[in-house]
């Protein structure tokens, strides 16, 4: 009986071997696309009539149609009366926000009355609506009092559970005391806070340990909280950490390999986080020339998220009404001293505190409105927005050996960068999205 049992168990076994290995041993599928126009994401003009071949999940060649050979068996994707690009890249995410509606409790009313199973199925249609915009990679900046849970869903779209873009998870974010929200409370009401608050160097690093371990891709800390207008018209934002509590930070983050997001909207919070050695600053409503250079200087990126500025403002003579004003203004003003100044420039739009329904594509005319060329405004969400997350050759380009995250719209971005708020084909990881 043993024996039997024994000879069994060995049959499976290799039964199993057998199968795993037929699987391992697949001929990868191949598609091609043709494609009318190709901006690629890294060359400085458009081409036409290209033929892209696409094996497994990588981009094998991209040649001219007509030298093109296509192989043998080959899925054939007609592309030819639309504008091919690399799939786009948002660099400024919150899945777990939706623009949160004051008049329904606002912001505070998903930590302290939402479960974080409804959370997170708000936070799956996000991940959807993105891909669905033909963005198939997202930095998401922090969950907002969510705890871990973008590292959930983006194991779950690795998985292939649900639709959705490749995800790099900032997880809870760092602020200090008095540096976040919830706030206005009862001081002997205990309530939860949006992001994990510290006070020193010791807990500051002790946070970061604790969010990398649990699966942060990327660290984000909020160097200044609120703003307002200062009494000679200026914005003036309060700053949160010290230079010695982000040093701490930056040091461990960097130790393993991963890099600092810094929200930073001006003054003393945004100079503690360039010289507390952040990669990239988030917003930067109002950027001394001395801070750009130093930017220059540094390789910081700046991800300025324009598209919410310019929403909801309050009435013009109420101090809300100004301070909202005031960051719209002051933003245009930094935003076009640092494209001219060469600052690196990543694609960013803070969705999320924008309701995710509204279109993410939104950003690109502000960019080139505040100074970018359409090219530069699309190569900040390809190939750009791919050097900040270190993924240089591999996401944001459509070129041999890239993974095969290709898009398709109507009309030419070139002359109408709204074009790009109109995508009709989405391929992620080389699998056609809904299909």
């Amino acid at each position: 009986m043993k024996t039997n049992l024994l000879a069994f168990a060995l049959a499976a076994i290799c039964l199993s071997a057998t199968l795993s290995s037929g699987q391992t041993n697949a001929a990868p599928t191949v598609s091609v696309i043709r494609a009318g126009t190709l901006i690629d994401g890294k060359s400085a003009t458009a081409k036409h009539d290209q033929v892209i071949v696409i094996r497994g999940n990588r981009i094998e060649s991209v040649s001219d149609a007509s030298s093109a050979k296509i192989p043998e068996g080959a899925k054939v994707i007609d592309l030819s009366h639309s504008t091919v690009l690399p799939g786009m890249i948002d660099a400024h995410t919150h899945i777990f926000l939706q623009g949160e509606d004051p008049a329904l409790g606002g912001y505070d009313i998903q930590l302290l009355k939402f479960p974080a199973s409804y959370r997170a199925a708000r936070a799956t249609i996000s991940a959807r609506r993105a891909i669905e915009q033909g963005f198939t990679t997202i930095r998401d900046l922090e969950t907002e009092g969510a705890g871990y849970g973008d590292v959930g869903i983006k194991q779950a779209v690795e998985e292939g559970l649900i639709p959705g873009p490749r995800i790099y998870a900032a997880t809870r974010a760092i602020s200090t005391t008095g540096g976040y929200n919830l706030e206005g409370y009862a001081p002997e009401v205990v309530v939860p806070k949006g992001a994990q608050l510290i006070d020193g160097p010791v807990e500051a690093r002790k946070a970061a340990r604790e969010q990398l371990d649990h699966g942060a891709d990327w660290i984000k800390v909020y160097m200044t909280h609120r703003s307002w207008s200062g009494k000679n018209g200026e914005l003036v934002s309060q700053p949160t950490l010290t230079v010695e509590e982000l040093k701490a930070i930056v040091d461990e983050t960097h130790g393993w390999g991963k890099k600092v997001a810094c929200h930073a909207y001006s003054g003393i919070g945004l100079q503690r986080a360039l010289d507390g050695g952040c990669d990239s600053i988030e917003h930067g409503l109002d950027i001394t020339d001395a801070q750009i250079a130093q930017m220059v200087r540094q390789g910081t990126w700046l991800c300025a998220t324009l598209s919410p500025y310019y929403k909801d403002w309050a009435p013009a003579d109420s101090p809300e009404g100004k301070r909202d004003r005031l960051r719209a203004s002051t933003h245009e003003v930094s935003f076009r001293k640092a494209v001219k100044a060469g600052v690196k420039i990543a694609f960013g739009t803070d969705i999320g505190g924008i309701p995710w329904s509204e279109p993410i594509a939104q950003e690109f005319p502000h960019m080139v409105e505040f100074g970018m060329t359409p090219m530069q405004a699309i190569q900040s969400a390809t190939s750009r927005a791919a050097d900040l997350l270190d993924m240089q050759g591999q996401l944001g380009e459509v070129t041999p050996g890239a993974l095969a995250d290709v898009i398709a719209v109507e009309g030419d971005p070139l002359a109408d960068v709204k074009a790009l708020g109109n995508v009709k084909f989405v391929m992620k990881d080389g699998k056609v999205y809904g299909q």
